[in-house]
C-alpha cells in the first residue's frame, strides 16, 4: 500500500485530497497545526485503519517513521484575512516548512507535490496567465506575505530538484471553491453566500470589473492527482478558465440563494488583482485534464453545503482566533 503524508490536511483543500487518496487506496497521513484548518473536515476519516493524524507544525522538524512514497504539501494560511493576520507564520509554512518537507523527501525517497497558486502573478500583466508569465507582484505590500512565500516554495523546490535530484512538482492553484470553504474568510464566494444566507447586502471592493475564475474542487483534485502522478516537473496552472466579473458573480448568487439583497461597493484593497484567468494549455496537454464542473451546478453544491450550516456557525463574525500563534 502506498503511502503519503498531505499537509495541511484539516483544511478545505488538504481535507478533499486525503478523501480521494484513500478512496484510491493509499495510506494517508495527514499533518495540520489547526491554526487554520479543521478537525471536523476530517472527521469522518479517523475510524479508518488506512488514515493517521499528527498535530504538528511543519515550520518544526518533520518526521514521519516508516516508508513514504508521496508528500503533498497544501499546509498554509490560504486567504487574504489569514494571511494579514498571521503573516509571519505564512512566511514561515512557506519557507521553513517546504524546507523541512524538501528534506524529508530527499531522505525518504518520496515524490513531493508543493501547492503555489496564482497569486504568484500578482496583478498580471498578462490575460490569461501562462506558466511562463513571470508575474507582477509587490514584494512589500501587505499581500506579499503570501505572493513571495509561495515564489520561494516554488524555487528552493527546482532547487532540491536540480542539485538533490528530489521526484518535485508544483501546482498553480487557481481560484476554487466548494464544500467545506470557511465562512468569512476573506474569498468572495463565502463571503457572498454568508451575506445572502444572513440577509445582509452583498458587499463588492472596488468597482466590481475585477474578474475571477473558479473552479469546483472535485476538478481542482483530478488535476492534482494526475499532476502528481506526471513526470512533469515544471509548474502547471490548474483552474477553470471561465472568467466572469465579480459584479456579474453577485447577480448570479442573489439569484442562486434567492434572496433580495443589494450590491454595496468599497474601496479595492492594496494590490488586490483585477483580473485572474488561466491559461491551462499544459494541463491539457501534459495531463489530459480540463475542468469538467460548470459554475452552476458547482455552486449549487456549495450553497447545499452552506446552508446547511447551523444559524450560529452562520453568525459568527471571525472564524479563527490567531492570540495564540501571534507572538
Amino acid at each position: 500500500m502506498k503511502r503519503i503524508l498531505i499537509t495541511g490536511a484539516a483544511g478545505f483543500l488538504g481535507s478533499h485530497l486525503c478523501d480521494r487518496f484513500i478512496k484510491e487506496g493509499y495510506f494517508v497521513i495527514g499533518m495540520d497545526n489547526l491554526i487554520t484548518g479543521d478537525l471536523k473536515n476530517i472527521e469522518h476519516l479517523f475510524k479508518l485503519e488506512h488514515f493517521e493524524f499528527y498535530h504538528h507544525d511543519i515550520t518544526k522538524f518533520v518526521h514521519i517513521p516508516g516508508d513514504l512514497d508521496y508528500i503533498l504539501h497544501f499546509a498554509s494560511p490560504a486567504s487574504p484575512i489569514d494571511y494579514l493576520k498571521i503573516p509571519i507564520q505564512t512566511l514561515k509554512v512557506g519557507s521553513l516548512g517546504t524546507h523541512n518537507l524538501l528534506g524529508l523527501a530527499r531522505v525518504k525517497k518520496a515524490r513531493i507535490l508543493i501547492a503555489s497558486t496564482s497569486e504568484v502573478y500578482g496583478d498580471p500583466l498578462v490575460h490569461p496567465q501562462t506558466e511562463e508569465y513571470y508575474g507582477n507582484v509587490n514584494t512589500i505590500g501587505p499581500r506579499g506575505v503570501y505572493d513571495e512565500a509561495k515564489r520561494f516554495q516554488e524555487s528552493i523546490t527546482m532547487a532540491y530538484h536540480t542539485f538533490h535530484g528530489v521526484e518535485t512538482r508544483i501546482v498553480r492553484i487557481f481560484n476554487t471553491y466548494g464544500p467545506r470553504m470557511r465562512l468569512n474568510d476573506g474569498r468572495v464566494i463565502p463571503a457572498f453566500i454568508g451575506q445572502a444566507l444572513r440577509g445582509e447586502d452583498l458587499t463588492i471592493f472596488g468597482d466590481g470589473m475585477q474578474t475571477r475564475s473558479f473552479c469546483y474542487v472535485d476538478d481542482q483534485v483530478e488535476g492534482i492527482f494526475r499532476l502528481l502522478h506526471s513526470d512533469y516537473v515544471y509548474p502547471v496552472n490548474i483552474g477553470n478558465p471561465d472568467e466572469i466579473t465579480i459584479k456579474d458573480f453577485a447577480e448570479e448568487i442573489i439569484k442562486l440563494t434567492g434572496t433580495n439583497q443589494k450590491v454595496v461597493y468599497h474601496p479595492l484593497p492594496i494590490n488586490d488583482p483585477l483580473q485572474r484567468q488561466p491559461d491551462t494549455t499544459k494541463a491539457k496537454e501534459l495531463l489530459g485534464w480540463e475542468a469538467k464542473v460548470s459554475r452552476s451546478e458547482g455552486m449549487k453544491i456549495t450553497y447545499d453545503y452552506f446552508r446547511s450550516l447551523s444559524k450560529e456557525e452562520l453568525s459568527k463574525e471571525e472564524h479563527k482566533d490567531f492570540s495564540n500563534y501571534i507572538k
